[in-house]
């Protein structure tokens, strides 16, 4: 079975939120253990990809010093992470594009290869991460793998005002991929949460 290299990836970090429980910080922004969410992102994921976007929607020229270039969404009206998809599904130069937020700094190191290598086995658009929580299936679609050719789907479906990332996927051919570690997706929403995970690091 043909593997997808890594060169033919672009990493696509969601920032472009208002981060309404953090008091409207921007979260891509806000230090864990005196580095940035959005650099903890880029540290993590870099070996995994072959490239990396940053969506954001203000302090553009902060986000430009982690190195990457930096896309905003198309209209500014914080219309929610699909916008974001959008963008870089356009930007995106490569024939896949990875999707992943910026307060989730702990998310595994073979997220890519086990997301790549389900969407070959199952020859689908899209494969996203779920896990097990108290015997619940959680879906993290936000954590997804998508081929560039859904763009065109995407932007019919913002067309008719939708912005629900599941009901676009229903419209895609999609495949979940089970992780066994729910602690890898937290994410940080809250002050709280951010201590919490501050603690763990240590």
């Amino acid at each position: 079975m043909k593997k997808i290299d890594v060169t033919e990836i672009t990493a696509l970090i969601l920032c472009g939120g208002q981060a309404q429980r953090m008091g409207g910080q921007d979260k891509g922004l806000i230090l864990l253990q005196n580095k940035a969410l959005a650099a903890w992102t880029i540290d993590r994921c870099k070996d995994q990809v072959g490239s990396i976007l940053l969506n954001a929607n203000r302090h553009i020229d902060q986000y430009q010093t982690f190195g990457w270039p930096v896309i905003s969404d198309i209209t500014l009206d914080y219309s929610g992470p699909l916008a974001g998809f959008q963008v870089g599904l356009i930007h995106a130069t490569t024939p896949y594009v990875l999707i992943m937020p910026c307060d989730t700094p702990l998310f595994p190191h073979n997220l890519v290869a086990r997301l790549s290598q389900e969407m070959m086995h199952s020859q689908v658009d899209c494969t996203y991460a779920v896990t097990i929580e108290n015997d619940q299936e959680q879906a993290h679609p936000v954590f997804c793998l998508l081929k560039k050719t859904t763009l065109d789907s995407l932007n019919l479906f913002l067309q008719t005002g939708q912005r629900k990332i599941d009901r676009w996927f229903a419209s895609l051919s999609h495949q979940k991929v089970l992780f066994v570690d729910p602690q890898a997706f937290i994410n940080i929403n809250t002050p709280e949460e951010l201590l919490q995970i501050e603690q763990g690091l240590r």
